[in-house]
């Protein structure tokens, strides 16, 4: 790979990438380069890797190893027209497993053709050093470090490298990590787009609540929300508004109801045990009662500490979301829960909040969610998504029949304009 040669214009390999984009963007991509190389002291004839990676907002380990990718791994610190066309062809407009085995390479920072658990160590921190921008905080119980730990806990090392002291990761391995980290796939599958771009897998919901309430207790970190919302669509990654905090509300079923009763949309149930597991489940419809699950597919079940997984509906069954309140049978167990079955739940907490249960379920495909099947909740939070669809409706009615009618005819041009992106 280290004596690749820089496609031409005529090369086989140019050729077939650039039949992937439509004129117009071949043209934008001449300008983006032409642009690039500009600024790279190169007499505009490639692109130098400290504007690539400034550019893309890509420093450190991982911008070197992307432009390494992109040139071919050929060493010689110069990215061509060619170089950009083909990597994006192949990286954005390639088939599932093209694309797939590109992310692949990208975690081999070090460059040894071997993913060890160092090399995801270092992309996990420049994702949320450089990428997302998320600081460490020091009045946090948790360290950035430990963050970091909990999403890297979440991937298996199959393979042995007898010239390595790590174990190191599989293609396999690499896809069974994507699959529980949704978030994580998303963003390394979007890093060829500008920053400030709508790069998909970016975006970290907005955390509303009360100035009166002390952040420190909040189990809902920033790193746990952008995990949480890989699985989200972009709509539901606008605002989420805390609803019910069990340190400041109480550890109440009745309080939490009543709490969460004006709030229409989606939720996202957070649970950390006695044992210091946190994990918790996203309702995508309101805790009403019922003496049978309930829900849509949109509902999931996710781990956050020790480690960071999510576990969507496998189909298997319609046994979603479960809210039991004020029934006297023992066959209808009051309390909230997802998955599973009665009284053997994926996640259940009882009526009094006092208590519950976590078991693998064909649900959603997951685990226990802590150290035993049974839990003693600490702590219970819930927040509510604002999604973006249901607020703009909310402010057009405010509006006048002209008012309304422009930004209907603005949002029809808007969604045309996505639609042919696309």
């Amino acid at each position: 790979m280290g004596n690749a040669q820089s496609p031409s214009n005529n090369d086989p390999r140019y050729v077939s990438a650039a039949r992937a984009f439509t004129q117009k963007e071949l043209e934008d991509l001449r300008s983006l380069f032409n642009h690039l190389a500009a600024q790279s002291q190169t007499n505009a004839k490639c692109i130098s890797p400290s504007v690539f990676q400034s550019y893309f907002g890509l420093r450190g380990p991982l911008g070197e190893r992307m432009f390494d990718l992109v040139t071919q791994e050929r060493k010689d610190q110069r990215l061509t027209f060619e170089d950009l066309v083909v990597a994006k062809a192949t990286y954005e407009k390639g088939t599932k497993d093209e694309i797939e085995e590109f992310i692949f390479r990208l975690l081999d920072v070090s460059g040894d053709n071997f993913i060890t658990r160092s090399d995801l160590k270092i992309v996990m921190i420049a994702i949320f050093n450089n990428i997302l921008c998320i600081k460490d905080s020091q009045d946090r119980s948790s360290s950035h470090e430990d963050i970091v730990n909990i999403f890297l806990n979440a991937a298996k090392f199959s393979m042995h490298n007898e010239g390595g002291t790590e174990e190191t990761m599989s293609f396999e391995d690499f896809r069974n990590w994507c699959t529980h980290l949704p978030s994580v796939k998303k963003l390394l599958g979007s890093l060829l787009l500008p920053p400030g771009s709508g790069r998909p897998g970016s975006q970290i919901p907005k955390l509303l609540t009360s100035t009166a309430i002390d952040s420190n207790i909040i189990l809902l970190r920033k790193e746990y929300a952008w995990h949480i919302g890989g699985a989200l669509s972009q709509h539901d990654l606008e605002d989420w508004n805390l609803l019910y905090h069990s340190s400041v509300n109480g550890l109440s079923f009745n309080t939490f109801l009543g709490n969460i009763s004006n709030h229409a949309g989606p939720t996202v149930l957070i649970i950390k045990d006695k044992e210091g597991y946190i994990y918790g489940g996203y309702a995508s419809q309101p805790w009403e009662r019922h003496a049978d699950f309930y829900g849509d597919m949109k509902c999931y079940l996710f781990q956050l500490n020790p480690v960071a997984s999510i576990f969507r509906p496998t189909g298997a069954n319609n046994n979603l979301q479960w809210c039991a309140i004020n029934f006297t049978s023992e066959d209808i167990p009051n309390g909230i829960g997802f998955g599973g079955r009665v009284n053997h739940f994926g996640l259940f907490v009882s009526a009094n909040f006092d208590q519950g249960h976590t078991f693998s379920c064909t649900t959603f495909g997951s685990p226990c969610l802590s150290k035993t099947n049974r839990i003693l909740p600490e702590v219970i939070e819930c927040w509510g998504v604002t999604q973006l669809a249901t607020q703009d409706k909310h402010d057009a009615v405010k509006g006048t029949v002209l008012e309304r009618f422009k930004e209907d005819r603005n949002m029809l041009k808007m969604v045309g304009l996505a639609n042919s992106s696309e």
